[in-house]
């Protein structure tokens, strides 16, 4: 529900005002002079703002600068007599976005209402378009029919209606994203933001901003007021990817939103109520990470209000042939060819027997990189381009060494052997990439660099 400001000193057009917008389904607030204002929109989120000029304490001017430098985006409409229309037009260079003249059309006013609110959605959408955090406008298509897979989209449609947190836990791309999209579609929620920040993907010391944003000045260069995903995702859905990834200090203040709904911004000291789900997903056992105390304890407890997992492709291979069938539909249409090519018999037996270690993320880029491959009428294994699935032979140990270490030592050996092997056969499969391979070792990619330091695997 949007909610919207009035500043008006005169009791009885306020009044008004608040009714007519009441009967619209807005909620609101009133001020009835600038000072009062001022503190409102510096504490509070508002959708819109809809003040007077004159006013006791102060001036509309004031307010309308107050209301911009809390909230950027915030839509201002001032009020005033047809005697100081000049008063209006130096507002809007002030950055208003209208005005209506007294005595007020109440439907005038309505259409201004409507088109201002429009025009902040639109705001809002495109900034996360221009992030690429809208990636879906309806329902996810969740493909396989595998009874794990139909018993996990049970749960989510029963969970959806609700307002509880979710923690989504499952090996990296399992497909934890299209799940929290899924329990956004089917909430209540539908029509609000759905926002999705991944918090391995952002440095430690910028999450904390563009997860809660930052006020005026907070630090060098922020010349201007910035709004957080938090504060973007007000009225719908945020997904926190990789949760675990979070520094202790960030998973304290998520744990005050948490319970009082409410944050500061980076710099700022004026607190922000703010009405979101919040959906997170991890790819560690954060059990583990909680006895490390790596993990807040009491976080973990509010996020797992309702615990999903979603099963690795390995456990459900049944749904593979459908996924080999929308992937190859779904990039012929983005590759715009006429003619959707087979894929041999071998070549689906090879997809069906391998073990998917980057499960339906790795499929998916699989069967892409095979199309681009493809010059004819069929896919065969060579496009395919999997690695090898025969185990590489075990090497032996020295003759005559085999007795000259401690067991603690031969199982260290071992483990650095086997550690080095599973990292060089990921980059094999990435093809170098080690964001991508960080993601199939489920591990950070901080991570990853320094294992290959230690045990000198080469970066290329």
């Amino acid at each position: 529900m949007a909610r919207i400001l009035v500043v008006e000193d005169k009791d009885s057009l306020r009044t008004m005002l608040r009714k007519t917008l009441e009967a619209d389904g807005f909620e609101v607030e009133e001020a009835r002079d600038a000072s009062a204002a001022i503190g409102l929109a510096a504490g509070s989120s508002f959708s819109m703002i809809i003040t007077d000029l004159r006013l006791p304490g102060g001036d509309g001017h004031q307010v309308v600068r107050a209301a911009l430098e809390a909230d950027p985006q915030v839509p201002v409409l001032v009020m005033t007599a047809y005697g100081t229309v000049e008063d209006a037009v130096r507002a809007m260079k002030e950055g208003a976005f209208d005005f209506v003249c007294k005595p007020v059309d109440t439907s005038h006013l309505m259409i201004l209402v409507r088109r201002a609110l429009s025009q902040r959605r639109l705001q809002t959408e495109n900034t996360l378009l221009k992030e690429d955090l809208a990636k879906s406008l309806g329902m996810p298509r969740i493909v396989g029919e595998s009874r794990e897979l139909r018993s996990l989209v049970e749960q989510v449609r029963r969970v959806a209606p609700a307002s509880a947190t979710v923690l989504l836990q499952g090996e990296s791309g399992t497909g934890k994203e299209l799940f929290a999209r899924a329990l956004h579609e089917l909430s209540p929620r539908r029509d609000g933001p759905f926002v999705a920040l991944n918090c391995a993907a952002i440095p430690e010391t910028l999450l904390e901003n563009e997860l809660f944003g930052h006020e005026k000045g907070a630090y060098t260069g922020a010349g201007a007021a910035r709004m957080g995903k938090l504060e973007m995702a007000n009225s719908g859905t945020l997904f926190l990817d990789e949760i675990g990834e979070t520094s202790l200090s960030v998973q304290a203040k998520l744990l005050r939103v948490l319970e009082d709904r409410r944050f500061e911004r980076v710099g700022g000291t004026t607190t922000i109520p703010v009405d979101v789900r919040i959906v997170a997903a991890t790819n560690k056992d954060l059990t583990t990470a909680v006895s490390q105390k790596a993990f807040r304890e009491d976080l973990f407890f509010r996020l797992s209000v309702v615990p999903l997992t979603v099963p690795p492709l390995r456990e459900r291979p049944e749904d593979i042939p459908a996924l080999i069938d929308h992937f190859v539909a779904r990039y012929c249409r983005d590759l715009k060819r006429r003619r959707q090519p087979e894929l041999t018999p071998e070549a689906r037996e090879r997809l069906r027997a391998y073990r998917w270690p980057g499960n339906v993320r790795e499929l998916q880029n699989c069967i892409e990189r095979a199309l681009i491959l493809c010059q004819g009428s069929s896919i065969g294994v060579d496009q395919l381009q999997l690695p090898d699935p025969r185990p590489e032979p075990a090497s032996e140990p020295p003759a005559g060494s085999d007795l000259s270490r401690s067991l603690s030592e031969v199982a260290q050996a071992a483990a650095r052997v086997a550690e080095k092997g599973h990292i060089e056969r990921a980059l094999q499969v990435t093809r170098g990439d080690r964001s991508r391979a960080a993601e199939i070792l489920r591990v950070s990619s901080k991570t990853l660099r320094s294992k290959m330091r230690e045990l000198g695997v080469e970066k290329d």
